[in-house]
This record gives structure tokens, sequence and C-alpha cells, in this order.
């Protein structure tokens, strides 16, 4: 029924709704910086490990291939160990929920996001980096934490960069940077996940809607695009990104009902994930929303397509 509205279908589209999409993920915050997190960043604590390890148990008993965890300024690296906070966690506790995830068949795909914004603040995990503005030293600081997460968290195939919202730079800039955190993945054999910000041509989100629009013609087909739609379902918008030769994912809101039009409407379209927010610290407070979002995904193995 959630299928009608976008025409019948033909037999590669019945194929591939025989089968479960291959990327279903949840994203996990070990920590976060937007404008609301960062006004509650003076009380923030350390992520709950416990809460982290029964999370994966849902996943895996909920059918999930992929963990994408927002690590940031939530853990401590050897290599720059000026990036610690009074929430940092020891990198261990990162690998052991890394550990446990790869036990459990989950896929890990680390996060951190390069995204420039004065309004956003996405970057500012890396201060007093992030004031480097893309020359030679923040790329190199920024490959070596990248390289840290690599070897604790071992992700088979993605690593998600961020890049919504990005205030600061310009187009030409915006896709430099891309194909900069693109290009260094792939030779360390992994892709580069950034979310798509079309879904939101509107008031101050117009500059990243348009930006992401314009860079898509001159990005490599091989950066996985994550369209987030949280109020709405702008399917269309996943059409063109897959005639576009696109990897696509799609990160729906919070209604259940939406979910399902999602999913149903990436495996019909030749997508290739879905992948589940809730922004929220992992925190013991916030178990029963974490586990009651985790159950949302849609049944992985459909029924016969009609």
């Amino acid at each position: 029924m959630a299928l009608r509205h976008l025409g019948p279908l033909n037999v590669r589209q019945r194929a591939t709704l025989s089968r479960p999409l291959p990327v279903r993920a949840y994203l996990l915050h070990l920590t976060h910086y937007d404008p609301s997190w960062c006004r509650r960043k003076a009380w923030e604590r350390q992520f709950s490990l416990r809460l982290a390890l029964e999370a994966v148990e849902a996943m895996a008993a909920a059918g999930y291939t992929t963990l994408v965890v927002d690590c940031e300024d939530a853990v401590r690296y050897q290599s720059h160990p000026e990036l610690a906070r009074p929430y940092t966690a020891p990198m261990r506790d990162l690998a052991t929920l890394a550990q446990r995830a790869h036990h459990r068949g989950l896929d890990v795909v680390p996060k951190i996001n390069f995204s420039q914004s004065h309004w956003h603040f996405h970057n500012h995990w890396f201060r007093p980096h992030h004031l480097l503005f893309d020359n030679a030293e923040y790329w190199r600081r920024a490959f070596r934490i990248i390289d840290e997460l690599i070897r604790v968290c071992g992700p088979r195939r993605y690593f998600h960069v961020g890049m919504d919202e990005d205030h600061e730079r310009s187009t030409v800039q915006y896709v430099r940077a891309i194909r900069m955190l693109r290009d260094g993945l792939r030779r360390r054999g992994l892709k580069a996940v950034i979310w798509n910000d079309t879904a939101y041509p509107m008031g101050r989100r117009w500059v990243h809607a348009e930006k992401s629009l314009r860079a898509e013609a001159d990005l490599p087909r091989d950066v996985v695009q994550v369209l987030w739609d949280y109020d709405g379902f702008q399917p269309e918008i996943l059409r063109r990104l897959r005639r576009r030769g696109f990897e696509v994912w799609a990160a729906p809101g919070r209604d259940a009902a939406q979910i399902a039009r999602w999913h149903d409407a990436v495996r019909r379209l030749g997508g290739r994930g879905l992948l589940i927010t809730l922004w929220i610290p992992c925190r013991p407070r916030n178990r029963r929303r974490i586990l009651s979002r985790i159950r949302q995904l849609p049944a992985s193995v459909p029924g016969p397509v009609r």
C-alpha cells in the first residue's frame, strides 16, 4: 500500500523487493555536537558502555547489520589527548563496544563530522583544530584520528564523515573537502558516507540544501549519500540520487509508519540502506527510548510482492 503511488513494479524491482536491505543501521551517540546538544555540554557525562552493549544485543535481535557510532570527543585519542573533555571515555570502552558488535555480526561504522558551521558546531569536537579550515595541518590531524578509529572499530566497508549543514564552505570548497575525505578513506579500503541535505530547502537550511544538490554533480559516485528527512516523504530525491549513480541510504524520522514507507521506497528504488536515528545521549535515563527506537526497524525479510 505504501508504494502504490510510485507506480507498477518491474522485474528488477520485484527481485530487489524479494531481498532485505543490505544495510540496516542504527546511529548510537556516544556524544554529538549541534546547537541544542551544545547547550548541555557543561553537564554532559561519559556515555554508558553498559547501555551501548545492551543496544548492540537489541540490534542483533531486531535484524540490524550495521552499528554507526558517533565518536567525536567521546573517546580519548592517543594522537590528540588535547581533545579530551570531562565526559571523554578511554578508547578501550569503544574497543569493547566494537568487539561486541562484531561478535554479534554487525559492521561498525565510526562517525565524526567535518562540516564547518558557526551555526551548527558540528566540527567543534575538533577544537581548537577546527579553526585551521581545511589546510594541510587540518587534514593531517583529521586522518590521524580517522586512523585511530579504524584500528579500534575495524569497519569493513564504511566511515561516516558527516558534512551536513555546512555553513562556512563554498560549494567548491565543500566538494573539495568531501573529495579529500573520500580519497583518504578509499586508500584505506573504505567508502565515505555523508549526509544529503536536499530534503530541506527552507529558511537558513536552504543554503545547505542548495550546496548539497550542486555538489552531487561533482562528487565521486562511490560517496554514499544518506538522505535525512525527519518530517516528510520525498522518494523523488532517492530516485534522483540513484539515477546519478550513488549508493543511497535513507534516514527517516521517528514515526513508525514513515519509517516503514521509507524502508519500502529505498528497497523499490534500488537504495542500499536505512539508518535509524535518535539524537539523544547513550545514558541510562534514555534506555527505554533507545531500545524502543531500535525495535522500530521494519521486518528485514519481506513478504510476497504484489
